[in-house]
């Protein structure tokens, strides 16, 4: 977790008057502090925060607005949404992203404190809910949720994942508060307690499963996915300064709007960008914001995803860390909709993620391959085994794109299906005569 420590000398008595969404006046010459609350390696927050951060796109809107103040953005890094929102309640940061639990507990302390906020934009989704994933150690027996029951499992009480995790649970006949021994930990310990033995899963949101898998000291059991229901994250901001800067929130919305389509035009730089500022893997945070990754970026507040936060907030009533949240009043897209136009926002409201597809990230290249089927790419990763950095199909039941080498395997006659989880494997074996699981070796050689 960043902070930025301010020393006050008496230097500092003679500079001009900063603030925090300040109440400098236009043409005053005083410089005015917007202070932007983010969550770097939550990478489906990165169009509000890392890559808008690595662009620059925020402060040259800020700059083309003429109105005579000098604005300085104050960038501050943050493992979760909890302590974004502490800061927003304290009047200390004045926008914020996180994803759609940690929105409702944004709104629920606002409302608690007189201290109001707002979602004001979306960063990334998934309409299925596939940003969450349940995982175990590589060599562990288990391989469905229900062995989950009396396990340990590390979580981050109140996150999305924490949501996924909850839902999963209920569905299949555990009782999520007496079923399981739930460990409340940030995701960093919970990595490392799942690495070191001293938890049997973890159930978290991007990019930790992802990052897991590709470093080999996890595998998927459960994909969020299978929920059908959608997650997002989104970005919050204070009633108060919203109403007392709009321009400067509409600057802002602009210029996510720019990294949004930075992201889908330039993929591959983008995740390169993002995991430069960051330290993940490109190959991982490709996974998740890619062209056909888990995560689809648009600002736009979608009828949709209102829905599910509204379903969403039993969930926190029932583990005690809300009450009832007016999800109505708590969402205000008159920004972003000023922000982009009418009509261009009516445009995004519209669009839909892109179709699922496998893809192949050769050594070197700008952009990656795309394939129609997952046998295509397993013909093609066959042939360029020492030139790829990554392999990506999507899972056959679900949709959510998955590193090619650690998806479990379906031979069904001439078909070879991945899939993220070894259930919902099984489960299409099941109902399919003739078809098994087989070796990712054998797949490939199957294909070639």
């Amino acid at each position: 977790m960043k902070r930025t420590a301010v020393a006050v000398t008496a230097v500092a008595l003679l500079l001009p008057l900063s603030a925090c969404g300040g109440d400098a006046e236009a043409g005053s010459g005083s410089t005015v502090t917007v202070t932007v609350g983010y969550q770097s390696r939550t990478i489906n927050t990165v169009t509000a925060g890392t890559l808008l951060r690595s662009l620059g796109s925020f402060e040259k809107q800020l700059n083309a607005l003429h109105d005579g103040v000098r604005y300085k953005v104050d960038w501050q890094d943050y493992a979760t949404g909890a302590p974004i929102t502490a800061q927003m309640t304290a009047g200390k940061i004045d926008i914020g992203s996180m994803g759609d639990f940690p929105l409702l507990i944004n709104a629920a302390r606002g409302k608690q404190l007189n201290s109001p906020t707002r979602l004001v934009s979306v960063t990334g989704y998934n309409l299925r809910g596939g940003l969450n994933t349940i995982v175990t150690a590589p060599d562990s027996k288990l391989a469905a949720l229900r062995d989950l029951k009396g396990k340990k499992v590390s979580t981050s009480v109140g996150s999305a994942a924490d949501g996924t995790l909850v839902r999963a649970l209920q569905r299949a006949g555990i009782d999520p508060d007496s079923g399981i021994e739930k460990l409340n930990q940030q995701p960093s310990v919970g990595a490392s307690a799942l690495t070191a033995g001293s938890t049997d899963a973890l159930s978290q949101f991007v990019a930790w499963p992802g990052l897991l898998a590709y470093q080999g000291k996890a595998k998927a059991i459960y994909d969020g996915a299978r929920l059908n229901l959608p997650t997002f994250h989104g970005v919050t901001a204070r009633e108060d300064f919203a109403k007392e800067r709009p321009a400067v929130l509409e600057a802002f919305l602009k210029a996510q709007a720019e990294a949004t389509d930075y992201l889908n035009d330039h993929p591959v730089d983008a995740a390169e960008k993002v995991a430069k500022a960051t330290g993940l893997p490109a190959e991982v945070v490709y996974l998740y914001n890619g062209a056909h990754g888990i995560a689809t970026f648009d600002p736009a507040i979608k009828p949709r995803l209102v829905s599910a936060l509204k379903q969403d907030v039993s969930i926190l009533k029932s583990a005690k860390l809300t009450g009832d949240v007016d999800v109505d009043s708590f969402v205000d897209d008159q920004y972003v909709k000023k922000a982009l136009g009418p009509e261009a926002y009516a445009e995004r409201l519209a669009a839909k993620p892109a179709p699922a597809a496998s893809e192949a990230w050769p050594k070197g290249a700008s952009k990656t391959v795309t394939f129609n089927s997952p046998s295509q790419l397993l013909r093609y990763v066959a042939g360029h085994r020492d030139a790829l950095r990554a392999a990506y199909v999507p899972d056959t039941t679900t949709g959510t794109l998955w590193f090619a080498d650690k998806a479990v395997w379906v031979a069904d006659g001439d078909k070879l299906l991945p899939f993220v989880a070894p259930d919902t494997a099984q489960a299409y074996v099941a109902g399919h005569g003739g078809a098994r699981v087989v070796p990712y070796a054998d797949a490939l050689e199957r294909a070639s």
